[in-house]
C-alpha cells in the first residue's frame, strides 16, 4: 500500500509536500519487506537516499511515520465498511454487514501483508492516535446505525444510546482492533454471523 494520507498531526512540513509523501512511500516498502519494529530511520535514509536529519524536518520520530502508514491501513478498512454500509438499506443489515466487513478486511490485512501488520498492531499496543482516531470514527458509525435503527423501530430506545454502543463496540472490538485480532483467527469466519445476531436479537424492540 503506497497512497499517502492527508493525516499530519505528527509530522512536520506540509502535509501534501512531495518530499513528504516520498518519505512515506518509501517508509511503506521498507516496512513492508523488513518490519517496523527492525528498520531505524537511518535504514530509511539510506533506501531514500536522504540524510536522516532530512527526514526528521519532515517527521519528529520513527513513530510518527508509522502513524500515517497505520492511519492509511486503517482508513482503507473504514472506507469498505463504509461503502458497505452504503450499499444496505435496513439498520440491522447495516449492522451485519459492519461487522461482516469489518473483520474481512482486517483479515485481509493480517494475511496478505504481515509486515505492515506489525505496525497496526505496535500502534494498538500503544496507543497512539491513529488507532484511538480510528476507534472513534467507528464508534461514530456504530452510534449513527443504533440511532436510525430506534427512528425506523427496527432497534429499543429504553437503553442510553452511548451505552448501547459501546457494549456492542466491546463485542465487536477483538475481530477489529489490530492486536486482538490476531488471538481470534479461529473465530474469524463465523462470529460476525453469530455475534450480529445475538446482538440483534437484544435490540429487539
Amino acid at each position: 500500500m503506497t497512497k499517502t494520507s492527508t493525516y499530519s498531526a505528527s509530522g512536520r512540513g506540509p502535509a501534501d509536500h512531495d518530499v513528504r509523501n516520498q518519505i512515506v512511500v518509501a517508509a511503506t516498502q521498507h516496512f513492508s519487506r523488513y518490519g517496523y519494529e527492525k528498520t531505524a530511520v537511518s535504514d530509511l535514509a539510506k533506501v531514500i537516499g536522504f540524510s536522516k536529519a532530512y527526514i526528521y524536518k519532515f517527521f519528529e520520530s520513527k513513530q510518527a511515520i508509522g502513524e500515517v502508514i497505520c492511519t492509511n491501513c486503517l482508513l482503507q478498512i473504514e472506507s469498505e465498511v463504509s461503502a458497505a454500509i452504503a450499499g444496505t438499506e435496513t439498520p440491522p443489515e447495516k449492522l451485519r454487514r459492519m461487522f461482516k466487513v469489518m473483520t474481512e478486511s482486517s483479515l485481509r490485512l493480517f494475511f496478505q501483508d504481515r509486515k505492515l501488520y506489525e505496525i497496526a498492531a505496535s500502534a494498538a499496543t500503544e496507543r497512539w492516535q491513529s488507532v484511538i482516531a480510528y476507534e472513534g470514527r467507528i464508534q461514530k458509525m456504530l452510534r449513527d446505525i443504533l440511532q436510525e435503527g430506534r427512528q425506523t423501530g427496527d432497534f429499543e430506545r429504553k437503553t442510553p444510546l452511548d451505552e448501547t454502543a459501546m457494549a456492542i463496540y466491546l463485542v465487536m472490538r477483538p475481530y477489529l482492533n489490530p492486536l486482538l485480532l490476531q488471538h481470534s483467527l479461529e473465530n474469524t469466519e463465523e462470529a460476525p454471523l453469530l455475534l450480529s445476531s445475538l446482538i440483534l436479537r437484544s435490540l429487539s424492540p
